[in-house]
């Protein structure tokens, strides 16, 4: 399916190669642009195309010798847990679930620094804090009608964020981040199934789970969720993507927690 309506961009071009983060011995290039306005419709059928977002910041890899990034996204319509997942529902049985617009409050700013924070001291992420200046600026700028959270509660006390982009087939996830206390309860797992479950409760077929890469161990959770598609290749607005199914290659399901 092409796009209904062209998608008008302020802006479209191309940041300078880096260093990859994900995979050290390669350079990597990312493709920007700025659209006008979008809806639904027209989000969801570039996200088809291996477009993601963050506040204004539309992007997909367009990197010089590596095509390992792969888009992938899991049909939910179809999705039967593991043993692991199951466990990671069982354990967070208590956590209530909320839907919300995107937004910001002083619990996200505390939540998202304690996450940062203890991130950067486990795995090495250089060291950031947010305030509700930049936060807005990251992952709310632009009043997207499609941005959505969901709010996950122990009781009153807000312990997890998971920012969405709610389209006509489903969504796309974008971040997640929780309080560090949570994590031997396997947040992550938990949370990626309840946008599994948003996703359904509004007849979604698809939720898009991001970049995939095969040699990169922190994505390797993605591959987990099943049945999933990967993204033959990006193409331009014009073209139709070919998304291919892949099948499962053994019958384990526990890669660690996403989170």
């Amino acid at each position: 399916m092409t796009i209904s309506l062209p998608v008008v961009d302020l802006y479209r071009g191309f940041a300078p190669p880096h260093a990859c983060s994900y995979l050290p011995s390669e350079t990597t290039r990312f493709e920007y642009r700025l659209p006008t306005s979008l809806s639904g419709e027209q989000w969801q059928e570039l996200l088809r195309r291996g477009w993601r977002r963050h506040g204004v910041n539309f992007f997909r890899p367009a990197c010089p010798h590596c095509t390992q990034c792969r888009s992938l996204r899991v049909d939910v319509t179809r999705f039967r847990p593991g043993k692991s997942q199951r466990r990671a529902m069982k354990r967070n049985a208590d956590v209530e679930v909320e839907l919300h617009p995107a937004s910001v409050t002083r619990d996200h700013i505390r939540l998202y620094n304690d996450y940062h924070a203890d991130m950067s001291e486990r795995r090495g992420w250089p060291h950031r804090s947010t305030d509700r200046n930049e936060y807005s600026s990251g992952f709310l700028a632009g009043d997207w009608p499609f941005a959505f959270e969901l709010r996950y509660l122990r009781g009153t006390r807000l312990i997890g964020v998971g920012l969405i982009d709610i389209v006509p087939e489903g969504l796309s996830s974008i971040y997640f981040y929780h309080d560090p206390e949570w994590r031997p309860q396997g947040p992550g797992t938990f949370s990626v199934q309840k946008e599994f479950e948003a996703a359904r409760s509004f007849g979604g077929r698809y939720v898009y789970l991001g970049y995939w890469i095969a040699d990169c161990q922190s994505m390797a959770y993605k591959c987990q969720f099943r049945p999933h598609e990967l993204l033959d290749r990006n193409v331009a607005d014009h073209e139709l993507p070919q998304w291919r199914e892949v099948e499962a290659s053994d019958g384990t399901d526990d890669a660690g927690d996403p989170s």
